[in-house]
């Protein structure tokens, strides 16, 4: 069995390349199909396939009778409407035992843009599930991915990887501060009711801002998290009228195109007689226009913008992160042995196959011959007998056909296999 992965992330491709590439968790399913039904055609049979799209990466697995890197760039590329060179410039592209420490790194947090962050976590093992239910999930990814899970525990228990890492809310909070003297003054607009927004509107609510409102395409959803934070909830077609009156916008939705123009946030700066605006998108694709960013009265922050200041005390985790790539060199091998014995499976189970088969001709004509009367121990002698050459009928022929160098060959594989001494 191969494995193959191709992924682009926050360190190969920028911010608008990965939004090209960004699928939200109700687009994974159907995405997945079309993605098995476009590299089956090429191969001859569907591989095993998984997605895993956050704001820092889009990577793809699959797991097939052969290596189809090519099929799966081809795919991605048309899918995101961009050249397949283009692509691969900006990609990873990682086989078997690469694709273990890949995966298993992640799972960890090793790879992410806050090292040792655990969000990341729990949006593979969504990634997995949506797999899993879309029918697109075999035994070969489910190992590889429950093996994923069982290294990052280990990592996460057994090494400090995690301590003293700054998330990207926390940055968030972090650089508002720098702008806004005292946060307790300022509003709060929160766009989106995801996990992100969730985090981020916990981190600012410990700020205890002066208020807090979440805009949202479904109400009762938005309602449901303005009510953990004592705040009110506003539906996003109001949000260009009532822009200006928030301090702060963070904003993280599912929307493929920016739902905050540069046009609504002018006009917000002209009502606020241009005191400042501290903006941060932290969605893939933007949900805040670029051009935003060069409005004199904005601070905006993208998630890539963010990466300088949640690497603070990056220094302070290398000696977990040697820790943690040990534990992942030990779960890379385990895995590896697993995909090698993965070949013999067949031949294993038609080997036992057909010593069933030999083994009941051999007791029916046992107990035909016992039925008749014969004595027990001639049964038993001919049993034996006939089990006997059944298993060495094989070995006899090749060791008297074919040319000298295949007689030797064969005579060399016998007595490895039958005359080995016990020790």
């Amino acid at each position: 069995m191969a494995v193959w992965a191709l992924g682009i992330n926050h360190t190969t491709a920028p911010l608008d390349l990965r939004g090209r590439f960004a699928f939200a968790i109700d687009q994974i399913a159907p995405t997945l199909h079309a993605l098995r039904d476009s590299v089956g055609s090429r191969i001859g049979r569907a591989p095993e396939a998984a997605i895993l799209s956050t704001c820092n990466r889009t990577e793809i697995y699959c797991a097939g009778a052969q290596h189809d890197i090519d099929s799966t760039v081809e795919w991605l590329a048309q899918s995101g409407g961009v050249n397949a060179g283009l692509l691969r410039s900006h990609s990873y592209m990682l086989q078997d035992a690469g694709v273990a420490r890949h995966a298993f790194r992640v799972a960890s947090g090793l790879d992410s843009m806050v090292l040792g962050e655990a969000q990341i976590l729990g949006q593979l093992k969504d990634a997995v599930r949506v797999a899993d239910e879309a029918g697109a999930l075999g035994t070969t990814l489910n190992q590889l991915f429950q093996r994923s899970f069982a290294v990052a525990k280990e990592v996460r228990t057994s090494t400090e990887i995690g301590a003293h890492s700054i998330s990207m809310s926390a940055a968030a909070v972090r650089l508002a501060g720098q702008l806004f003297e005292d946060l307790t003054k300022v509003k709060v607009l929160f766009v989106g009711a995801g996990e992100m927004i969730e985090l981020a509107a916990t981190h600012f609510a410990a700020k205890s801002p002066k208020a807090i409102a979440i805009a949202n395409r479904t109400l009762e959803r938005g309602e449901k998290l303005a009510s953990r934070f004592g705040g009110e909830v506003m539906r996003l077609a109001d949000l260009p009228s009532r822009l200006h009156e928030f301090d702060v916008v963070v904003s993280s939705t599912a929307s493929q195109l920016p739902i905050i123009g540069l046009g609504a946030v002018e006009r917000a700066l002209k009502a606020r007689k241009h005191r400042p605006m501290f903006m941060v998108d932290l969605a893939v694709p933007r949900d805040i226009e670029q051009e935003v960013k060069a409005l004199e009265d904005v601070y905006l922050y993208t998630v890539d913008d963010l990466a300088h200041v949640v690497q603070a005390g990056h220094a302070n985790r290398q000696a977990a992160v040697a820790q943690a790539e040990a534990i992942i060199d030990a779960g890379v091998q385990s895995f590896v042995h697993w995909l090698d014995q993965r070949h013999v499976v067949p031949l294993i189970q038609q080997l036992n196959s057909q010593a069933d088969e030999w083994r009941a001709a051999e007791l029916a004509r046992a107990r035909k011959l016992l039925a008749r009367g014969e004595d027990v121990d001639a049964v038993l002698e001919a049993l034996s007998r006939g089990l006997t050459q059944k298993m060495l009928h094989g070995a006899m022929a090749e060791l008297r056909a074919g040319d000298a160098e295949s007689r030797q060959r064969a005579s060399a594989a016998i007595e490895h296999f039958f005359l080995r001494k016990e020790r």
